[in-house]
């Protein structure tokens, strides 16, 4: 079972957030520190909106940084190629039909870092994830949700 702190993570997207980490570690405090000096020899500080924004800017850029280093630390790589499009796991984009509804509604089961533009993203530690993983294509799942018990039919399972 997961921590509420461990993200999952394919090795594909632990990659790019490395990548991104790094980036933002060296190219990325090197171009504020820039973007800040110059707009210190502008003159009064109080007044210079060029140096509020790069400030604004390096406070944005080090929270990243920490998110980055801390997702990366507890971050498990899940193996993509023991994913099966029979049983909804994290990493499957599943297709549900809520009860009562025609319109199917696609969902990664995973981290928001996984994001993609056809799909919405469902963490695996949410009540929608948690009665989703382990069931196939036809089950019909029931969940709490903030405003009341739902149900929704598994159409389909794809990676």
């Amino acid at each position: 079972m997961l921590t509420v702190s461990e993200t999952q993570l394919t090795k594909e997207t632990y990659e790019r957030l490395r990548q991104e980490l790094e980036g933002l570690k060296t190219k990325g405090r090197i171009d504020i520190a820039n973007a800040i000096e110059q707009a210190r020899a502008l003159g009064d500080l109080s007044e210079n909106g060029d140096y509020h924004a790069a400030k604004d800017s390096q406070g944005k850029m080090e929270a990243r940084i920490r998110q980055l280093e801390a997702m990366l630390l507890d971050a498990t790589i899940v193996d993509s190629s023991n994913l099966t499009d029979d049983t909804v796991s994290t990493g499957s984009i599943v297709g549900i039909r809520y009860n009562g509804d025609t319109e199917v509604e696609y969902y990664l089961v995973g981290s928001i870092e996984e994001k993609r533009e056809d799909v919405l993203v469902v963490s695996p530690q949410s009540p929608l994830g948690k009665a989703l993983i382990g069931h196939k294509i036809g089950a019909k799942v029931i969940y709490e949700a903030p405003n009341g018990t739902l149900e929704v039919e598994i159409v389909s399972i794809r990676l």
